[in-house]
């Protein structure tokens, strides 16, 4: 099939339970131009060199069609993700003032007790069931409550965040011919309305502190300033969103894989000191992200020989690159013992994943507390039925179960 329709392919959601060979398909071709104008790259040193390149833009303002975009028409504020420095280098370091080191190098890793708590309360929830929906009963309510709890969001406001959030994620569906402007209108009011929401919760904050990350950003005094209310909405929603989204789809991926290779089920289970290895080749071989597209030229720019023009959308699919064999030996075999994994599993540069750190901590714990209570099941359809995004991939629903009979 011709290279010019692979972008429509790798969307087609017939293909989402393995856009591999596409990836594949991609990597033979180089840098592609698309239908639509786009261009894709899926080579890893094609996509490491793009990722590091300061030519190369975030900010949807840098498109050559910006006036397309509703969030811009809009006038919506941006987060951090979506901004070049100076501006994304402002907000990200104010962000991560209470997140992370140097400022408060203990938040992330005093979360451990907690995770392990929280695992282990959902695990006991299903421990005498026989048929389990791991991401419905385990991979979705872990990493909501953590980073509710981390931000201070109540409980019993996580049906409302979810259900924000699944807008949002569908909005991101990129397949061509569907109602594109419908899907990222609702996604931007689902945005704003979260935003709003989490704006209001940080307004209490100002009178009442807690020990929560709202608190630290609404009462922040560093040297970048203040966050706006409205940077601070957007920053909120978007440490909301991102930090359970991608860790969803992990740990279900990481379920998924490890009943595909049961030989690494059962090294993983009697040797639970591996986990951090094998999560980082999970993050290499089924990672939670596999397209960042909203990236364009400053510039005229020469990828592989191809000329990508100023403005022109670029689309750097992630999860070709973590399996480019030009990079990674044996790239479709799943090694948790693989050295050397320097994937694009949290992207790479300055756009790095903010919350990579937690994620981590998170898919170590959870999968080293669900193991040893899964012995004896089994997938109960395989391929499982997968989200629609093809940004942010995995398992909508992942059952598994014990075999009936002797």
């Amino acid at each position: 099939m011709s290279p010019d329709t692979l972008l429509q392919r790798i969307t087609d959601y017939a293909n989402r339970a393995d856009p591999y060979p596409l990836y594949a398909e991609l990597r033979e071709n180089g840098v592609t131009r698309q239908t639509d104008g786009s261009y894709l790259v899926g080579a890893y040193h094609d996509i490491a060199a793009l990722l590091h390149d300061p030519r190369i833009s975030s900010d949807s303002r840098s498109r050559a069609d910006p006036d397309t975009l509703p969030m811009l028409r809009r006038g919506a504020q941006p987060a951090f993700i979506g901004l070049d420095d100076p501006e994304h280098d402002r907000l990200r370091r104010i962000a991560m003032r209470p997140f992370g080191p140097p400022h408060s190098p203990g938040r992330i890793d005093s979360l451990s007790t907690e995770i392990t708590r929280i695992s282990g309360e959902l695990i006991d929830g299903f421990r005498d069931r026989d048929r389990i929906d791991v991401v419905e009963d385990f991979a979705y309510p872990l990493p909501v409550t953590v980073i509710c709890r981390l931000l201070g969001v109540p409980h019993e406001d996580v049906p409302r965040i979810r259900g924000w959030t699944n807008t949002i994620i569908a909005s991101l569906d990129l397949t061509p011919g569907k109602d594109e402007e419908s899907h990222r209108d609702a996604g931007l009011e689902a945005r704003q309305a979260m935003g709003a929401y989490l704006g209001d919760l940080a307004d209490k904050r100002r009178d009442d502190p807690s020990d929560d990350m709202l608190s630290a950003l609404v009462h922040d005094s560093g040297p970048d300033g203040h966050l706006t209310r409205n940077e601070l909405m957007a920053t909120a929603t978007l440490l909301l969103i991102a930090g359970h989204e991608t860790t969803v789809n992990l740990i279900t991926n990481g379920v998924l894989t490890l009943l595909r290779y049961p030989d690494a089920f059962r090294a993983l289970r009697g040797n639970p000191e591996l986990m951090p290895g094998a999560v980082e080749e999970l993050l290499r071989y089924e990672p939670p992200v596999h397209l960042l597209p909203q990236r364009s030229p400053l510039t005229d720019v020469e990828v592989s020989d191809v000329t990508i023009p100023k403005g022109a959308p670029l689309i750097l699919v992630l999860a070709a690159g973590n399996r480019d064999p030009l990079r990674f030996a044996a790239p479709d075999r799943f090694d948790p013992a693989r050295a050397d994994n320097q994937h694009f599993g949290f992207g790479s540069g300055v756009h790095n994943c903010f919350g990579a750190p937690l994620a981590r901590l998170e898919t170590q714990l959870a999968l080293r507390a669900l193991l040893p209570r899964l012995e004896g099941f089994q997938l109960a359809e395989d391929p499982p039925p997968y989200r629609r995004s093809p940004i942010l991939r995995g398992p909508r629903h992942l059952r598994i179960e014990r075999p009936s009979g002797p």
